[in-house]
């Protein structure tokens, strides 16, 4: 099937978060035991994009952080999995949480640990820095890093392909 194909049936987008929302580093310090990450806000309104479109946008993270539900709770995330460090069972669970078929979901990940829901997920994604063992499983691979914008390219190109992006850019663009 073709991209356009697989993209047309894509209601869920399933993010990875430490290498594809940020650049993969995890500081600590300042006097706190949390952990400092940054995200893109150009991803950030990319999500906000997806979901205004009616698509479900959410996390599978193999690690637990503060940082990780912050950023969830401002974007209005619909759902947070972390410290799930068996990727393929937490797409499972979720997939069965959410009513919704391998088919219907787009991951974006960044690792090998990401490679096996990718191999499942209706439309795989790799960010632009990925480990190359991911190109066995993606669909595409984006032009920016993790952490810098390659959330928002991948959602810009979904939305497109569905034929939702002009509809939604009529709010900036009249």
């Amino acid at each position: 099937m073709n991209l356009h194909g697989k993209c047309s049936k894509i209601r869920a987008i399933v993010l990875d978060v430490d290498g594809v929302l940020t650049d993969g580093r995890i500081g600590y310090g300042g006097g706190t035991e949390n952990e400092i990450k940054f995200f893109n806000v150009r991803d950030g309104h990319g999500i906000v994009l997806a979901r205004r479109a009616g698509l479900l946008v959410g996390i599978l993270s193999g690690r637990k952080s503060a940082a990780n539900r912050i950023r969830a709770a401002e974007l209005k995330l619909d759902f947070l999995y972390e410290r799930i460090l068996d990727k393929d069972s937490g797409f499972t669970t979720l997939l069965k949480d959410h009513s919704l078929a391998p088919e219907e979901c787009m991951y974006i990940g960044d690792d090998i640990v990401d490679a096996p829901p990718m191999s499942r997920c209706g439309f795989a994604v790799a960010v632009g820095d990925a480990v190359s063992d991911l190109d066995r499983v993606c669909d595409m691979r984006t032009k920016h890093a993790g952490g810098n914008g390659a959330v928002r390219e991948a959602i810009e190109f979904l939305l497109k392909e569905q034929g939702k992006w002009d509809s939604l850019m009529e709010r900036y663009f009249g």
